[in-house]
């Protein structure tokens, strides 16, 4: 069959290697805008070699005598053994090796390239490395028949090549998401060695190299069909932190194992935008505060979310989101913040208590001095009297506080703290005459006992001071409760119960809540008035590690 005169089998040739010389031209102008200078070089090599080994071959095929196509060929040969090196070169930059930089492997490779092109070039006087002969079928060619040389030198250019396909298979495989397609490019690069072996056992296709094919398909496949995820497996190498891909329109195109055990909702959602998958994460990239709680294997962990443009050039082709475990150092943070918020609250407490007993005293000074000038000595004692207790009653503060202020720095460690023997153990410590406790706080929390036990403490004397004839303490799966039916919140603010120096409801109780709080706080808890309940005061302290028993049946009880 032919076509304008020509045989088609031979245009089909041409046509290959006429495209494959082009897609090498055209993504060497892509290769140049990689940012990774080493890879960038690599990859230039690569298609420079390649393109030219292609046009070469594609002289071979068009030459108009058979010595021009015995010198194209010949050629052919000296260009397209760069291409070995060039693909190292590219693969040693691209999986974060250090082969291309070693001057001992460098200056090997340059002795080796040059000894084969001697001999190469030196084969029309020797001729061990290919002879010629012009045939007819199937279709008029100068058909190349490799000697012993040929074979020697491909064998160990097929070892090398088999090399880098090892090294990017390893990457792949260590890339912890989907690098299935861009494997399955990789592999083409290599099946034109098919046509190299059919070509010479067979005559179905003719014998000449067809290397330069299977580098035109890696070149449209990594460069411009599967560039985002070409960029991404380097750029994520070495990276074990859970990452999101997002495309230039910032929609997810892949994400890695770790990414989809952190956020289960990442799974089907490729080619949706992150803020309808992650809308939390999007909101912590807008903002100063980038750091995000999460529980993963069962443990509460912070991590900061960071995202980072890869380009084409001057092209930003998508953004890389990278969850980096800050557990530790967040812990660090916020117990640090939580012990400057508590020393500030402690110091509002001794000004508030310090402001009000001076006043007290002195009033009192004053009233007893003047009784004494007027003869009322009973009045003078009253009053001297109650200026002591209120003394006293500053210096059992300033011991409280003190108190506080060792139990609220960090915990050291924790125990098994059965919930309903702690209750019973704070309430039988107390003043509790007129008021019953209910209990349904079978199981235990994870907590320091001694802190645990100051905990019901302030919140029983804060029921007793809130007029409640009926305090309840019931667990639950995050923590417990404990309510009382005294005076309810009403039209204040409930944080006011928890501030220092607010005297809310009133002097006497005005230290307990911001106690509790910090008990609470100190264990990683946090203590909130619940503002739906109407008819008393509802405390609820929540982040608690809970074990309810097997059986949940729960008991109440009555304490006097």
């Amino acid at each position: 069959m032919a076509l304008f005169g020509l045989p088609v089998m031979f245009l089909s040739y041409v046509l290959a290697f006429a495209t494959a010389t082009l897609v090498c031209g055209a993504a060497l102008f892509r290769a140049r805008q990689v940012e990774d200078d080493a890879t960038r070089r690599g990859l230039v090599a690569l298609f420079v070699g390649s393109g030219g080994w292609a046009a070469w071959e594609l002289g071979f095929l068009v030459a108009p005598t058979p010595d021009l196509k015995y010198a194209s060929y010949l050629v052919s040969l000296v260009i397209g053994l760069t291409t070995v090196g060039a693909w190292l070169y590219f693969c040693s930059a691209y999986t974060g090796r250090s082969f291309h930089t070693d001057r001992m492997y460098r200056l090997g490779a340059v002795v080796v390239y040059l000894v084969i092109v001697v001999v190469k070039v030196t084969n029309p006087l020797h001729g061990y490395y290919f002879t010629t002969a012009y045939v007819a079928e199937p279709f008029p060619h100068l058909t190349v028949m490799h000697g012993t040389f040929h074979w020697v030198i491909t064998g160990l250019s097929y070892a090398l090549v088999a090399v880098g396909f090892f090294m990017l298979y390893e990457l792949f495989l260590e890339a912890d998401y989907d690098t299935h397609a861009l494997g399955a490019v990789a592999a083409l690069t290599g099946l034109p060695v098919l046509f190299d072996i059919v070509g010479f056992a067979t005559p179905a296709v003719i014998d000449m190299n067809y290397e330069p094919l299977g580098v035109a398909v890696f070149a449209v496949g990594v460069l411009f069909v599967f560039e985002e995820q070409f960029l991404a497996v380097q750029l994520s190498d070495g990276v074990d932190d859970p990452v999101v891909y997002l495309d230039d329109e910032g929609r997810i195109r892949q994400f890695n194992d770790q990414a989809r055990l952190l956020f289960p909702a990442l799974s089907g959602a490729v080619g949706s935008t992150l803020p309808a998958v992650l809308p939390d994460v999007a909101d912590r990239l807008s903002s100063e505060e980038r750091v995000i709680d999460r529980t993963y294997e069962g443990e509460r962990r912070h991590y900061l979310v960071s995202d980072t443009s890869f380009t084409m050039g001057q092209t930003d082709i998508g953004r890389i989101v990278v969850f980096t475990d800050v557990t530790r150092t967040e812990r660090q943070r916020r117990e640090l913040d939580r012990q400057n918020e508590q020393l500030e609250g402690f110091a509002a407490a001794i000004r508030h208590e310090l402001l009000n007993t001076l006043q007290i005293v002195n009033g009192r000074v004053t009233i007893a001095g003047e009784a004494l000038e007027d003869g009322d000595v009973q009045t003078a004692r009253d009053s001297l009297r109650t200026a002591s207790q209120t003394a006293d009653r500053m210096s059992d503060i300033v011991d409280d506080l003190a108190r506080l202020a060792r139990q609220g720095q960090t915990l050291e460690a924790t125990g098994c703290v059965d919930v309903d023997a702690a209750a019973r153990e704070a309430w039988n410590g107390l003043e509790t005459d007129g008021i019953s406790l209910s209990l349904r706080a079978e199981g235990s929390i994870d907590a320091d006992a001694g802190r645990t036990h100051g905990l019901f403490e302030s919140a029983f004397a804060f029921a007793r001071h809130n007029g409640a004839s009926v305090v309840s303490v019931t667990l639950r799966d995050d923590g417990f409760v404990i309510t009382d039916d005294g005076d309810p919140v009403g039209t204040a603010n409930p944080e006011d119960f928890f501030a220092y120096g607010v005297s809310v409801p009133d002097a006497a109780a005005g230290m307990l809540l911001p106690n509790l709080r910090t008990l609470a706080r100190t264990h990683g808890w946090e203590a909130t008035i619940d503002t739906a309940y109407t008819e008393g005061v509802r405390l609820v302290v929540s982040g608690v590690d809970v074990r309810l028993p097997t059986d949940e049946v729960g008991s109440e009880g009555q304490a006097a």
